[in-house]
């Protein structure tokens, strides 16, 4: 015991190091998991991982724990997971590469042997990182549509515009709370937990979380669907308290109670089978080292690779005084239209601009632009809430439309109801893209590498009755694309 009390405390010491050297990143994962509904499971996650450990704890007693060798590489390739996040201004690999630095910590400290008997709460631990919210648009519109099918099979009219469906009893909005995102990430937490500990089998296993999400879906399309039905029975007002009620307290136990019913029958693993079988982890122990030499080396590459963060990050460089968008061919400036206001979100940005033009066919165009001379947290031009749909507007998205010139193109919504459509690029170091995740790794080689740091966000809308998406495919094609447009933004040429 005395061998494991060193070692433990080696392994507080280091932990403990990066905690304190990422503390900004560890503050914004336990703010996630305080404030998010969605991601509200792990905190329940954090003592049950304790469990799995102490469970476990009877045989790693009998193991004899080491300083390891390889565990200094897995430090360095979870340093690099977060400096690729820094770097490209991407929370989630931030937080993947803390949660991996702490499982190369226990690595570092403990030892191969250690490693491989707390193999499943080292695994566990990743699904303490926020991730899957890029799933509520396919949500959304999987379980509109899924909702929309089964109002026809009980003979009731109802039609879909994008995640919007109207009925005789009223005008719904499958919004993002009503995706199902939030119970099919817990889902995922509970199902891995429930067949690690119900199953030996690995078919079984695989299966069982398959089956799991998938009755998830279903469900949360079922309870939409329900909500429309009870809409037209009692009303839509007592429709929806119903439903808040119903989902908020009762709808996720229900769901995880039928499945566990419905798999009880193919359980295979006894309920006094041991947590871990170390009779597989004798031997001698490989690539062991000397304490003195791994933890200064383990503590030194987080240092490394902080330092080389704040070096490369906080290059900037100034942006044109005007951000100069040209009048095109057969286009004139205008006044903004009377009527519902649309606004775009650039939180953070130097510069923002907003232009009216207007054709002689009477269509109507609006281009906005947000302007970074560097990107950083909160001031990046791909992130939640920002772009054509400000939530704390009253425009929501609908759905997405085929691209125009490579741009994102969506379908806006705003109570009336009023469409318009809305194309965006990203602009950085200099190149427009569509792709949010092609403008992140441009941002990511531009701040590694000495690019340009400068960024825009250049989108070009029109309400669906002035033009909508054929207004804004000419506009482009008068001003000669959106890397053009771009490009005299930034007085590139």
């Amino acid at each position: 015991m005395t061998v494991w009390r060193r070692h433990l405390a080696a392994l507080a010491l280091l932990a403990g190091a990066i905690l304190a050297l990422f503390a900004r990143d560890l503050a914004d994962l336990a703010g996630i998991w305080w404030h998010s509904s969605t991601f509200t499971h792990c905190l329940l996650m954090v003592p049950m991982i304790g469990w799995l450990v102490a469970q476990r704890w009877p045989q790693l007693k009998t193991l004899t724990p080491a300083f390891w060798w390889p565990a200094v590489g897995w430090l360095a390739g979870a340093a690099c997971v977060w400096l690729v996040g820094e770097a490209a201004g991407v929370a989630l690999l931030r937080q993947l590469g803390l949660v991996l630095m702490l499982q190369g910590a226990v690595g570092a400290t403990l030892g191969e042997k250690a490693v491989r008997a707390l193999l499943f709460p080292l695994g566990y631990a990743l699904l303490l990182v926020p991730f899957g919210e890029e799933l509520v648009p396919l949500l959304q519109t999987l379980t509109a549509h899924i909702s929309v099918a089964l109002l026809h099979l009980a003979g009731l009219e109802a039609h879909m515009e994008g995640v919007f469906i109207t009925t005789r009893a009223g005008f719904f909005e499958v919004a993002e709370a009503c995706s199902g995102v939030n119970f099919l990430i817990a889902m995922l937490a509970y199902a891995v937990f429930a067949a690690h500990l119900c199953f030996r089998s690995w078919p079984r296993r695989v299966l069982f979380v398959a089956i799991a999400l998938a009755a998830t879906v279903l469900a949360n399309a079922l309870r939409a669907w329900g909500t429309m039905v009870a809409a037209e029975i009692w009303g839509i007002e007592r429709a929806a308290g119903i439903d808040h009620i119903f989902y908020g307290w009762i709808f996720f136990g229900l769901v995880i109670l039928a499945v566990m019913l419905g798999a009880r029958r193919w359980f295979d693993r006894p309920a006094g089978d041991a947590a871990v079988d170390v009779s597989r982890l004798g031997g001698p122990v490989r690539y062991r080292g000397d304490g003195r030499a791994i933890l200064p080396v383990a503590l030194a590459i987080p240092l490394l690779f902080i330092g080389w963060a704040a070096l490369v990050g906080g290059r900037s460089a100034p942006l044109p005084a005007t951000m100069p968008v040209e009048t095109p061919a057969g286009w004139h400036a205008a006044a903004a239209a009377e009527g519902l206001p649309w606004v775009p979100r650039f939180d953070g940005a130097d510069q923002r601009l907003l232009r009216h033009f207007a054709d002689a066919k009477g269509r109507r165009v609006a281009v906005a632009v947000g302007g970074y001379e560097r990107q950083a947290e909160g001031r990046e031009v791909v992130a939640f809430g920002q772009g054509a749909v400000d939530p704390a507007s009253k425009w929501a998205w609908s759905a997405a439309l085929a691209p125009v010139d490579g741009g994102r193109t969506e379908r806006l919504l705003h109570p009336g109801p009023v469409l318009r459509d809305a194309a965006t690029w990203y602009v950085v170091d200099g190149r427009a893209t569509g792709s949010a995740r092609a403008a992140k790794l441009a941002g990511l080689r531009a701040r590694l590498l000495g690019g340009d740091p400068r960024a825009l966000s250049l989108i070009v809308s029109s309400e669906a009755g002035q033009g909508g998406r054929d207004a804004i495919a000419d506009f482009l094609s008068a001003s000669g694309g959106a890397q053009a447009m771009a490009d005299r933004a930034l007085e590139n040429r």
